[in-house]
């Protein structure tokens, strides 16, 4: 052997020992915390292993938001909004979009441990809320439908808001409020109005937000998990029979409907046109689409097919509310600006108003009555983010035009329970639903808007919907 191979050999030596000794030196805990962070140095091995997330997570901050007509979020730990894991993930991974890289999606930067770094380069939790750039490479179709869509936009909302506001109507219109007034809008209606990702991929907000089943994608939204969540109260339970002294719709317990059965996704994603109201959406559903020859069906739909909407009489009790999502008051009295408001100066009601159809120039047919609910705003709910009293506010009624999802044959306008608690037509059509003079008392007469219904704040709001002075005289109440 020769000396330069010997040499050599021994300075290896020296090397594996001195090596040895360094790995024995070494804190375990050092070695775990450097496996780790070879495990998380990626979005993915960040975002799978779920006690690291709980180590690193970003508390939420203390909520100021009230609860909503739907009441209180249910609340999901920061860790569990962002975990992939489960079926879901594993479904994710199987898809199409499991195959992109995170980053295409969110941006920001893969190949790291540090939260910091990783959130950063225009990092984007929710990628859909910029669609035309994170979505429409593979969607043209739907992206261009969705940009006026109600869903998507909330217009019809923020039409009501810019007009009671004075601004007049259309987007453009509510752009130009005070940025006070839209910040309140954000925090007070918008949670309910998001983006692609909050009906296929995320709770929505409403919901508590996060993933709700390890970033899949789910093609066909749940109607309890999703619809219902931001549809609560006007939508979802009244469908559903939550409410005390309902039952469940028809088109649930006879034909098992959920609400895309109705509600195309063609009509969810929008067509592309901006409407300022809903019941203005073209591709809205309509009872006819099903049910075919009402007219001769019977005599009542014979006699006014034409007069009011179907609610009018096969809606049961709906909820009702006013005054909502005004600021809180502080001791103090003035007026302080949060998030969600206090709730309802009018407190949720189940209630049932039959009156002139405000919506004559929009619902098909033009009937002159329709069912009316009572509508969220006041003069004043706008009066913690900059602005007293909306200067417009009786442009439109406090009661709108609406459609129940609580549809049951027979309700108390179209018949009676008999002895044995069964359900029969009534004897005369018009029993349980013309107001009909009984000694004093007017049977019916709670059935209709009337001025004395109302809050003083109303009366000029809805002068044109109530029904006084508007009844056929031989009912005996003009």
């Amino acid at each position: 052997m020769s000396k330069k191979t010997v040499l050599f050999y021994l300075l290896s030596l020296t090397i594996i020992f001195f090596i040895g000794c360094e790995e024995e030196k070494k804190d375990p805990e050092t070695i775990a915390e450097l496996t780790l962070k070879m495990s998380v140095n990626s979005c993915e091995g960040c975002h799978t292993n779920y006690e690291h997330l709980k180590t690193v997570h970003t508390p939420d901050p203390p909520s100021t938001e009230a609860a909503g007509c739907g009441g209180e979020a249910p609340h999901f730990e920061p860790y569990d909004r962002v975990f992939l894991g489960g079926d879901g993930f594993t479904q994710f991974k199987s898809g199409i979009h499991g195959k992109l890289d995170c980053v295409a999606c969110h941006n920001g930067v893969d190949g790291t441990d540090d939260k910091v770094l990783a959130h950063s380069d225009n990092f984007i939790t929710h990628p859909s809320l910029v669609p035309e750039e994170k979505c429409a490479s593979c969607h043209p179709d739907i992206v261009q439908r969705t940009q006026n869509s109600i869903h998507r936009e909330g217009s019809g909302q923020k039409s009501m808001v810019s007009q009671r506001y004075g601004a007049g109507n259309g987007l453009d219109a509510f752009e130009s409020l005070p940025h006070d007034l839209k910040e309140g809008y954000d925090a007070n209606c918008a949670k309910c109005h998001g983006t692609c990702g909050d009906c296929h991929i995320v709770r929505p907000k409403a919901g508590g937000g996060g993933l709700k089943s390890g970033h899949a994608f789910i093609r066909t939204p749940d109607m309890v998990n999703t619809c219902v969540t931001c549809h609560v109260s006007r939508g979802g339970h009244a469908y559903l029979g939550v409410a005390s002294g309902t039952v469940p719709d028809v088109h649930l317990t006879k034909a098992g409907y959920n609400c895309l059965d109705c509600h195309s996704q063609n009509e969810v994603h929008g067509d592309g046109k901006y409407v300022d109201q809903r019941y203005k959406m073209s591709l809205k559903p309509e009872c006819e689409d099903c049910h075919s020859n009402l007219e001769e069906a019977n005599n009542y739909h014979k006699t006014h097919l034409s007069t009011f909407n179907c609610q009018t009489c096969h809606s049961q009790d709906y909820n009702n509310c006013g005054s909502c999502h005004i600021p809180g008051l502080p001791e103090e009295g003035a007026l302080a600006k949060v998030s969600g408001g206090v709730g309802a100066r009018i407190a949720s009601y189940q209630g049932f108003k039959i009156g002139m159809n405000p919506l004559k120039t929009t619902s098909k047919p033009q009937y002159k009555m329709a069912l009316l609910r009572r509508s969220l705003s006041a003069p004043d709910s706008w009066s913690g983010y900059g602005v007293e009293n909306l200067s417009n506010f009786d442009v439109a009624p406090t009661f709108k035009y609406t459609t129940p999802h609580n549809i049951i044959k027979w309700t108390t306008r179209t018949g009676f329970k008999n002895d044995e608690g069964n359900w029969e037509g009534y004897a005369k059509c018009y029993d349980g639903c013309h107001i009909i003079a009984e000694g004093d008392s007017l049977r019916n007469k709670g059935l209709y808007l009337f001025n004395e219904d109302l809050e003083d704040w109303e009366l000029n709001a809805d002068k044109d919907i109530v029904v006084d002075g508007k009844l056929p005289a031989w009912w005996g109440v003009n």
